[in-house]
C-alpha cells in the first residue's frame, strides 16, 4: 500500500521504489532519503533555487547513496564502527553512483549531485576534495539534509539526536562540513518540514527522465 507521501510526491513510483530499496539496504525503516528531499527543497527555497535546479536535487536525494547499494557491503549495516579499510572502500560510492544514476538515465545535474553529496566545505570531504563555492549549491544543501536526517534517527552505532541537538551540530560544524550560508537558511526553516507525517517535497514541474 502506498503511503501518503508518495501518493503526494511527483516523483513516479519506479524513483519511490529505487529510493526505499535503497533505504532497505541502508537499514532506514523509514523514508529517509524522501525525508532529506523535504528538508533539501526548503532549504533551496531560501536561496531561490530555480524550479528545474530544485527538482534535479530532489532526485539525487532520493538516489544519493545509490553506490552502497550497487556496492553491496555487508559493513554498510553492521553494528560496529568501520575499519579503516572499510571507509576507504566505502568512500567509492558517490562515483559509483554516478555511474549508476548515469547508467539508468539520470540527468547529468542528477549525476553530479550524486557524486558530490559527500563533499565538505573545507575541503575535507571525498571524492574529489572540493570546497567552498566549487561545490554547487544543491550539492551543499545535500550535505547538510543528509547528515540531519540521519544524525535524528536511530543508527546501529548510535542512539539519534534531538532536533535542538543536531542543530546545535549543524551549527557547530559550520565552515567546516558545511557552508554557513546553508545552515543559516536551513535553521530559518519552520521545524514542521522535517517532523514526521508531512508530504513529500511539492511539485517543481519537472519530470524524470
Amino acid at each position: 500500500m502506498q503511503s501518503p507521501a508518495a501518493a503526494e510526491s511527483p516523483f513516479d513510483e519506479k524513483l519511490l521504489d529505487l529510493s526505499s530499496n535503497i533505504d532497505r539496504f541502508e537499514g532506514y525503516n523509514h523514508a529517509h532519503a524522501l525525508s532529506i528531499a523535504l528538508i533539501a527543497d526548503a532549504v533551496a527555497k531560501q536561496f531561490n533555487l530555480a524550479p528545474h535546479d530544485r527538482f534535479f536535487m530532489q532526485q539525487a536525494a532520493l538516489i544519493h547513496d545509490i553506490g552502497e547499494m550497487v556496492m553491496g557491503r555487508e559493513y554498510i549495516k553492521a553494528h560496529r564502527t568501520l575499519a579503516d579499510a572499510e571507509r576507504i572502500d566505502l568512500q567509492r560510492h558517490p562515483v559509483i553512483g554516478e555511474q549508476e544514476a548515469a547508467r539508468r538515465g539520470f540527468p547529468r545535474g542528477v549525476q553530479l549531485l550524486v557524486r558530490w553529496h559527500q563533499e565538505w566545505w573545507n575541503g575535507g570531504g571525498y571524492p574529489d576534495a572540493i570546497e567552498g563555492t566549487q561545490i554547487p549549491l544543491a550539492a551543499r544543501i545535500l550535505r547538510l539534509a543528509d547528515s540531519f536526517s540521519a544524525l535524528t534517527v536511530d543508527r546501529p552505532t548510535r542512539p539519534a539526536l534531538t532536533i535542538a541537538q543536531a542543530k546545535q551540530f549543524m551549527a557547530e560544524w559550520a565552515g567546516i562540513e558545511f557552508d554557513p550560508a546553508v545552515v543559516r537558511a536551513f535553521l530559518a526553516i519552520d521545524e514542521s518540514v522535517y517532523s514526521p507525517g508531512n508530504p513529500a517535497p511539492a511539485d517543481t514541474g519537472g519530470e524524470l527522465q
